[in-house]
């Protein structure tokens, strides 16, 4: 390919650049595509937002990349502001202006932001609370991963993203006994009141992280209805686990977050409680059912693989120092 007329200039992000970003990125990566509302509320609106984190590329008018760093000003959970880490949770170079080192140029400016506000390591991408996708889709993005190598981050980990049919899904006979052998003995699968939100809220952040916590808190000021959200409790009204779906940007086929507290683990519980939330999909008119991250080869993992989810697609979380040199030659923009 050969090179633009004229270089692409960098700078950071000003006020009008917001839909121009938007449509450059879904140029850029049409399959993974954005509009200008959904990046407003991912990133302009992220508290932990920095304007001069944001490096654009602007080659005669136009919008041709973007790469963008963040690093906590408001701890996610408690105190920790996580002074060490930043995140870059997205870059990316339009077709036409790709060859020229461009994408090189706007990562490096990104670790070089960070490593100023005194950050040692960097994340790609998995930024909570607002990523965009898990971390980086090899197969999709191959250009992409040969520039993050050549620039010293290497994967830390590998989730992956899994769906399923709901079309004609009815719960298995096997499930539908289960459910029902656990409703005799006294297991109430249910949604919750309003009230009943503060202890699964408490429970979702101690036992399980604080951004479930946090997800099922703003979805629910933010008008979710708690027809998507079901949980499970034991005989003695103790609540046991929870699942939901419609949680994420109002998506109602997006299911998550899901957990069962580690004592009823391995009781039938968990499968019960999945099959009684894709039901309750069904019943609002979901047509599928899918999330973006499950640990890969986990027990939950294999859960869904035994639902019927498949493995849709699977990325590379990936890591860097900061602070030593780290561009080298070669690569892909």
């Amino acid at each position: 390919m050969s090179e633009p007329a004229f270089p692409a200039a960098i700078r950071t992000f000003a006020v009008g650049d917001g839909p121009r970003i938007a449509a450059a990125w879904t140029r850029a990566a049409p399959q993974d595509g954005m509009t200008a509302n959904r990046f407003s509320e991912l990133v302009l609106l992220d508290r932990n937002f920095d304007a001069e984190g944001l490096f654009v590329a602007e080659q005669g008018g136009e919008i041709v990349g973007a790469s963008y760093a963040v690093r906590r000003r408001i701890a996610h959970d408690g105190s920790d502001l996580e002074p060490e880490r930043g995140w870059i949770p997205f870059f990316f170079v339009t077709q036409n202006a790709r060859g020229a080192g461009l994408g090189r140029s706007l990562v490096s400016r990104a670790m070089e932001w960070l490593a100023g506000h005194g950050r040692t390591e960097v994340v790609f991408s998995a930024y909570t609370p607002n990523y965009v996708l898990p971390g980086l889709d090899i197969e999709r993005y191959p250009e992409a991963a040969e520039l993050l190598t050549s620039l010293g981050f290497t994967e830390i980990e590998r989730p992956s993203a899994m769906d399923r049919s709901l079309i004609g899904y009815e719960m298995p006979a096997e499930a539908r006994g289960l459910v029902d052998g656990l409703i005799e003995r006294g297991y109430t699968f249910s949604s919750p009141t309003r009230d009943e939100l503060v202890p699964l809220i408490q429970m979702a952040g101690e036992r399980f992280n604080s951004d479930w916590a946090r997800a099922i808190r703003e979805g629910a000021v933010s008008g979710l209805p708690l027809e998507r959200i079901i949980v499970a409790r034991d005989p003695a009204g103790t609540l046991l686990g929870w699942a939901m779906h419609g949680t994420y940007e109002g998506v109602i086929e997006r299911f998550g977050p899901f957990g069962v507290v580690p004592e009823s683990r391995g009781t039938g519980l968990g499968k019960a409680l999945l099959h009684v939330t894709l039901e309750r999909m069904c019943a609002l008119g979901a047509h599928s059912a899918w999330f973006l991250w499950a640990d890969f080869g986990s027990a939950a993992s294999q859960l869904y693989a035994k639902t019927g989810f498949g493995i849709s697609r699977t990325f590379s979380i990936l890591r860097a120092e900061l602070g030593a040199p780290t561009a080298t030659e070669g690569g892909a923009a």
